[in-house]
């Protein structure tokens, strides 16, 4: 069982690492928003969405997306306009301490474009299925479980974290210099999975 667990750390760390626009997002309003907690639902939204990815990735259910050629077509087409959406919100943000209360994301908008750029990303969906639901196969039981809870637990850590190291340079900010830049670093790779995503379409 130490194996899968081990085996499962390994393996979620190597998949969620990768600057992508679901870890931009939840650094992001962790920068912006003044405590802590009040990123939280962009933490727990990403949370929970990673947890149902690999739930159904291990169970096998997530495969169905990849059996039905229109319902990928769908969730791709549904996927671009939020992440142009995201972008384009994340590229006319302009930060200093006097605007940051309008910039900063409602617990109502970060439970929305968490999600969206979560679930709404082929890509994420391919490597869990091919990856971590691939991997579960080798074990059986207690072992496939313990392999299943490794991975979720990493990805809340991770996002938990990435919050966290957020908030700690917004602190340090002030001027807002930093966070001007993150926002159209994010914006610039949220532009690239979309452009990732139309190629996809495309094929």
């Amino acid at each position: 069982m130490i194996q899968a667990i081990i085996h499962g750390v390994i393996l979620a760390f190597g998949l969620i690492l990768p600057l992508g626009a679901q870890n931009v997002f939840v650094f992001n309003q962790g920068a912006l928003q003044p405590k802590l907690t009040r990123a939280l639902p962009v933490v727990i939204t990403a949370g929970i969405c990673d947890t149902i990815l690999i739930v159904a990735a291990v169970s096998g259910v997530s495969l169905l997306i990849l059996t039905f050629e229109w319902l990928e077509t769908i969730i791709i087409g549904i996927g671009i306009l939020f992440l142009l959406y995201i972008g384009i919100s994340l590229w006319r943000t302009n930060s200093s301490p006097a605007k940051h209360e309008g910039e900063r994301f409602s617990p109502r908008r970060q439970i929305i474009f968490a999600a969206s750029v979560s679930l709404l990303n082929p890509h994420a969906i391919l490597d869990t299925i091919g990856v971590i639901g691939s991997n579960a196969l080798s074990y059986t039981g207690d072992e496939r479980m313990a392999f299943t809870v490794a991975t979720i637990l990493v990805a809340w850590c991770w996002f938990f974290g990435l919050a966290l190291t957020g908030r700690l340079i917004g602190r340090l900010d002030t001027s807002g210099t930093f966070i001007n830049v993150l926002n159209k670093i994010s914006a610039v790779v949220v532009f690239g999975v979309a452009i990732y995503m139309v190629f996809r379409l495309l094929e």
